[in-house]
């Protein structure tokens, strides 16, 4: 099986050694295609010199996480690869995982994504967001080859070629989070299923930071944007599910006393309405 490995970066140089390391360490070989968005460091020169079998995409400017991956999907797809494995650049996997998540993939074609265990980048517990995706408190003991979930991040996706054909490419509507949540539930759309591995495991080097007001409004407005791109819903159902959701929030925060986000809600609400045009031929384009 021919697997290219897609790193999008962006000041690369801290992760660059283990995540790039594990890669050249993996019992499986692998093509790797880092792309890079328009990183302020020294990430492309220190590719060249120390990674020279790395192919190396160097933007001009950020593209944000899902259009960039979608250069090296398209990539892919041109040059006959058979799977794609999108890796976080603040991330590494164990010499087995690639090989164990291919061998799952031929054998499972029910699941269009796997994903290893999510490992915390200092030490051996679950990375926190992994571990509240799949409803687990420590590392998984289950004899099950592969484990369902409605959900996994995008830090570890092995995602084969036939999928790619049949789901398509990230939204452009998604700049930089939320492009993975809509992609599974186009996944699910399609009746294909999201899963990890138990016995395949990669390290997450992220730290668990403070939800501040910009970040949990931030996460409010993509979870919205995926509720209203949702084919899993009709159309009538994904305005309510998202424009008059976030009216809802808006009218509710005072009384949960969170007036401060009253405004913000409405003005989310607005800006939904004002991409209905752009959702709408984005459900057509994906329900193909």
């Amino acid at each position: 099986m021919r697997v290219l490995v897609i790193i999008v970066s962006y000041n690369f140089e801290r992760w660059m050694q283990p995540c790039l390391s594990s890669l050249r360490q993996s019992s499986m070989p692998v093509d790797v295609l880092v792309i890079d968005n328009a990183s302020q460091d020294s990430t492309i020169e220190r590719i060249r010199k120390e990674f020279p079998e790395v192919r190396l995409i160097s933007n001009a400017r950020n593209l944000g996480f899902g259009q960039a991956n979608n250069q090296g999907i398209q990539l892919a797809m041109e040059e006959g690869y058979d799977a794609v494995f999108l890796m976080n650049q603040d991330a590494w996997i164990a010499p087995d995982c690639l090989s164990t998540l291919a061998e799952l993939s031929r054998s499972h074609p029910e699941y269009g994504i796997l994903s290893p265990v999510h490992l915390k980048g200092q030490g051996e517990g679950l990375d926190k967001g992994f571990a509240t995706y799949c409803r687990l408190t420590d590392l998984p003991t289950t004899d099950e080859e592969v484990v369902a979930s409605a959900f996994i991040n995008a830090a570890f996706w092995f995602i084969p070629r036939a999928v790619i054909q049949r789901v398509g490419l990230f939204s452009p509507l998604f700049y930089h989070y939320g492009e993975d949540k809509d992609y599974a539930n186009r996944l699910t759309y399609h009746r294909l299923k999201i899963g990890y591995a138990p016995k395949a495991w990669a390290w997450h080097d992220r730290a668990d930071r403070r939800v501040t007001d910009e970040a949990f409004l931030r996460a409010e407005r993509v979870y919205l944007l995926s509720e209203y791109c949702n084919l899993n819903y009709s159309l009538v159902q994904a305005f309510s599910f998202s424009v008059l959701a976030a009216l809802k929030k808006a009218a509710l925060a005072p009384s949960q006393g969170k007036g401060r986000f009253m405004l913000p809600f409405i003005k989310m609400s607005l800006e939904l309405l004002i991409q209905s045009r752009a959702v709408y031929q984005t459900r057509k384009t994906n329900a193909l």
